[in-house]
């Protein structure tokens, strides 16, 4: 960890990009900061701090026998990476691979607190991320360098940003005793569904107007349904469009670059239509799209028909 990050001042200031940007402790940030003092914190102590927040949340809802919905952020391994002082230097990897370490304990902590309170069998836990990874993402910490030949994406082709699958596709594990089917799953399932299918567990009725994007997936969610959604509609950057229907992935053209080199990440942006057989190519590599131009004129209206179908809600 640099020296620099012991300087616990805060300076609000204008990038050279025209951006507003504080820079606490020496450590600069993504927007614009007040409150003088009370705005201060310790990188160090945030893992920590909001791990004890959730607990006591808990603990508090516990006191008063509630039932509780906790929606936990964590911020690691999110740039700007520094661990406390008991995980820095907990792996080879730099300050990425220890803040993941960290990551991993407050996971920890947070299930063992479940347990003590003899709650944890009612308790389902959904562990998830919100886009996927990205090593060099603005901060120099190493964490390229130090990655080696490891493939945070797997089999998988892009990565944060991306529109292929590296991006969109993300880690997702549900723990609770309630499951009917325990093990890897291939439902096709979206975040957004979180919702509807929050409710039907609670057996709550949503007013029609009510998330409307949301699709009640909770058999999927507890491994009774194997398939999950027919399909899923997502936008990248540019506002072009990835849809999976079955066992296609269907990317519209889009504009943009189709490699971010401040990331070092494929975009996935083409000016020509690409289709891919995700049965045999989870990796996106053989684009099939003039092979199969009847899937891709299907695909491209229903993607119209979607779109259409929202400016009448």
């Amino acid at each position: 960890i640099p020296t620099y990050y012991k300087n616990p001042e805060l300076l609000n200031m204008r990038s050279s990009h025209g951006h507003d940007m504080s820079i606490i402790g020496g450590i600069g940030r993504i927007g614009y900061m007040r409150g003088g003092k009370k705005a201060l914190w310790r990188d160090e102590d945030l893992a920590e701090t909001f791990l004890n927040r959730v607990i006591k949340f808990i603990d508090d809802t516990q006191e008063k026998e509630q039932p509780f919905f906790l929606y936990y952020a964590l911020h690691q391994p999110h740039v700007p990476r520094v661990p406390s002082e008991r995980f820095r230097g907990a792996t080879e990897l730099g300050p990425r691979g220890d803040v993941i370490v960290e990551m991993d304990w407050c996971v920890g902590e947070l299930y063992k607190e479940l347990q003590r309170l003899g709650i944890l069998e009612d308790t389902m836990i959904v562990f998830s991320s919100d886009n996927g990874p990205v090593l060099d993402d603005g901060y120099l910490d190493g964490a390229y360098e130090l990655n080696g030949t490891h493939k945070p994406t797997g089999p998988l082709r892009g990565g944060k940003y991306s529109k292929f699958d590296g991006g969109s596709r993300i880690p997702f594990i549900v723990s609770w005793p309630g499951l009917e089917h325990k093990g890897v799953t291939h439902a096709l399932i979206s975040q957004v569904d979180l919702f509807a299918s929050f409710a039907d567990m609670l057996s709550m009725e949503l007013p029609d107007d009510a998330a409307i994007d949301s699709q009640d997936q909770y058999a999927a969610l507890v491994g009774k349904d194997p398939v999950g959604r027919k399909e899923l509609l997502v936008e990248d950057v540019t506002c072009g469009k990835m849809l999976r229907s079955g066992n296609w992935t269907y990317l519209s053209p889009s504009e943009g670059s189709p490699y971010m080199k401040q990331v070092r990440i494929e975009t996935g942006l083409s000016h020509d239509p690409q289709l891919y057989n995700m049965d045999y190519d989870i990796g996106q590599r053989e684009n099939v799209a003039w092979e199969y131009t009847s899937v891709v004129t299907d695909m491209e209206a229903r993607i119209r028909k979607i779109m259409e179908s929202r400016k009448t809600r």
